[in-house]
């Protein structure tokens, strides 16, 4: 499992190197193949089975609940995840952390963070180290913002919780369904929006303004308002990974990868928040 953002993702709960679950069509069992029928041959957590020489294939058994991915722990180290977030960005908040410091641990927990996302197996230590720096991050931008825009951080707060709850909703209801097209789309806009956003700061550097104009004035809320359409629609990605994950049988480890996604998702939906309320 991966994170769905669309920096960080490398892999999920795949049948073939996919997105488990994502409506694959079904294929009709074939004449004489013992195979078609086993419905754990798609499984990449099943475990193998040997068979006795001579003796009818019967299907391997579903894989053992001992040592699985269930939800409680996903909730567990995404609880772990986002309170070192909040308590680190509530400490830099009342240190008055200079914002030179903080961008420089935003970008050390931008390094962690592709670190992690190369690595086959999650690493509890990096994943909680970019937490830690992440909110030392957030908590001194958001204390600059709040400067100017009183309550800037809380109204930012509560829309980040209002959307991750109303995706949460709207998928346990079926009203989001994320399929193959689903993902496709939020990946390709994603990127779209992760490049011009990259060539808007590469104008204001060149130009020493605003660059493009995509960060302020009507263009910014317009932008600001598609970030958090974007970040709700990785919410969905990762909602179906963590469901995918559990339906397969993964590793109880991957249960901090599902944290490390959510978390990603949720700083990302917090910054454009904060960005769209300093803008109005």
């Amino acid at each position: 499992m991966r994170s769905s953002n669309p920096v960080f993702s490398r892999r999920g709960f795949s049948r073939s190197g996919g997105y488990a679950g994502f409506d694959a069509q079904q294929q009709p069992p074939q004449a004489g193949n013992p195979y078609a029928t086993n419905p754990y041959a798609a499984n990449p957590y099943a475990g193998q089975q040997t068979q006795a020489p001579g003796q009818p294939y019967a299907p391997p058994a579903a894989p053992p609940s001992a040592g699985r991915m269930t939800i409680d722990d996903v909730v567990a180290r995404t609880g772990m995840t986002l309170g070192l977030v909040i308590v680190m960005a509530a400490a830099a908040w009342i240190a008055g952390l200079s914002l030179p410091l903080a961008f420089g641990a935003g970008l050390v927990a931008m390094v962690l963070a592709f670190v992690q996302s190369f690595k086959r197996k999650p690493s509890p230590a990096l994943i909680l180290g970019y937490a830690a720096l992440e909110g030392l991050f957030l908590g001194a931008l958001s204390n600059y913002v709040n400067q100017f825009v009183d309550g800037a951080a809380m109204q930012a707060v509560l829309g980040t919780l209002a959307v991750f709850t109303a995706v949460l909703v709207l998928y346990k209801t079926r009203v989001i369904r994320v399929t193959q097209r689903f993902y496709r789309f939020t990946i390709a806009a994603a990127i779209g929006f992760v490049l011009l956003m990259a060539v808007n700061l590469l104008a204001a550097v060149i130009t020493g303004g605003d660059g493009l104009g995509l960060r302020s004035g009507g263009l910014g809320i317009l932008f600001g308002v598609v970030g958090v359409v974007l970040g709700a629609l990785f919410l969905a990605l990762d909602f179906k990974q963590v469901e995918d994950g559990i339906a397969y049988g993964a590793p109880k480890e991957e249960a901090w990868l599902a944290a490390f996604g959510l978390t990603l998702t949720l700083v990302w939906i917090y910054l454009e928040f904060l960005r769209l309320i300093a803008i109005l």
